[in-house]
């Protein structure tokens, strides 16, 4: 299922777009954008199917079909142990415009929100994009470290508002563990904050750690967080266009509705992405675990490699189906290494620069590894061999 064969690479060169098969030059192969290589669960492609069967796709319901959020709450009911509802639950266009939603539900103009450095660069671009100021929060780039919440308190005053959690960190791949997630709630309880946790990649998490939604914590912690995800890292459906928001009431649940355009039907989650989600929940599982397991052999395959370039310095990841590895002792720079790597190996990365993670993330690369043995075997000994001249 996970194999070499398994995967379509005339298809992909097709249809796989943002910085990856489709995107780049014959040739080269892209371990750059976090979406897998692999085709979706058959489940998925079947529920699709004969959902189109019938031939209408007319609009759904602005908060999103009852299967949908049915499906939703229970999970993170069951798997989460998060105690939700359906009527909490609302289906976005995507986790990105998720996340922008609720920047524009809970903040005005001048307001502040907390924004870790690095990750993934959504959140800074969601809150400035609705007049807010994002605050730099420096956390530690090796996943293993813990986080300075001394600091964090520091920077709050009295115009900051939200929160902003990725758990499990892009691009790092840390994983917060219970104790850190109560010390951020009771943080936000203490300053009346909202916590935006961001939880996209909490599927992808190895053995031995275990994730946690910081909602899940107590019922305190719960009011104050919202929490949104995704899909398109544990069941590639990217360009479906789908993720979920869970809010803790109602009156969060309107204000972040109408904020993010739907009952006006500027916005809305199509219908097939909501049929695709509530079968992936539902029906997929296992496909999810055997998805899991081969990620597993491929971080170890990943970092071990990386850690025999000279100059390079992969610390193992929690969580994330990414490589960061540290390349500040190389001798080149981030920007150098994308553009040798790129040029020269035919194998593209994502360079460490600002403008996708924050400017803690320079000295660094970002690697994916939700493809074959094969694919990264051959993109290690093509970067291994431009080294090696």
């Amino acid at each position: 299922m996970f194999s070499h064969s398994d995967i379509n690479f005339p298809l992909l060169r097709q249809r796989a777009f943002n910085l990856r098969w489709a995107a780049l030059p014959e040739g080269v192969i892209p371990l750059t954008a976090a979406d897998p290589d692999f085709p979706c669960a058959p489940q998925i492609s079947e529920a699709i199917v004969k959902f189109s069967q019938d031939r209408y796709f007319s609009y759904a319901p602005a908060e999103g079909y009852a299967f949908f959020k049915e499906a939703v709450a229970k999970f993170f009911i069951e798997k989460r142990n998060v105690p939700t509802e359906p009527s909490l639950v609302f289906p976005t266009d995507s986790a990105a415009h998720g996340i922008h939603a609720v920047c524009r539900g809970f903040l005005e103009k001048g307001d502040e929100a907390i924004v870790f450095n690095p990750v993934d660069f959504l959140f800074k671009y969601s809150v400035e994009a609705v007049g807010g100021v994002a605050i730099s929060f420096p956390v530690p780039l090796n996943p293993a470290e813990g986080i300075d919440f001394n600091l964090l308190e520091k920077l709050i005053t009295d115009r900051t508002k939200i929160i902003c959690l990725c758990n499990p960190l892009n691009p790092t791949g840390k994983l917060f563990s219970v104790a850190e997630l109560m010390v951020l709630g009771a943080i936000a309880i203490k300053h009346n904050l909202i916590i935006l946790s961001d939880e996209i990649w909490s599927d992808i998490v190895f053995e031995p750690n275990k994730f946690v939604s910081i909602a899940s914590l107590n019922s305190a912690i719960q009011a104050h967080t919202i929490t949104v995800t995704g899909y398109s890292k544990s069941y590639g459906l990217a360009g479906l266009r789908v993720g979920a928001v869970i809010a803790p009431s109602e009156s969060h649940f309107q204000r972040i509705l109408i904020a993010a355009e739907q009952p006006s039907t500027i916005h809305g989650c199509n219908v097939l992405g909501q049929v695709a989600v509530a079968t992936a929940l539902n029906d997929c599982q296992d496909w999810l675990a055997d998805f899991l397991s081969h990620l597993t052999q491929m971080r170890t395959l990943v970092v071990d490699g990386l850690n025999k370039f000279p100059g390079f310095n992969c610390a193992l990841p929690q969580a994330c189906y990414l490589a960061f590895p540290d390349i500040s002792a190389s001798g080149k720079n981030a920007s150098e290494w994308h553009a040798i790597f790129l040029e020269q190996a035919k194998v593209a990365v994502v360079p460490g620069l600002p403008q996708w993670f924050g400017n803690r993330a320079e000295g660094h690369l970002r690697l994916s590894f939700a493809t074959s043995k094969e694919t990264i075997e051959e993109a290690l000994y093509r970067m291994q061999h431009v080294i090696s001249i």
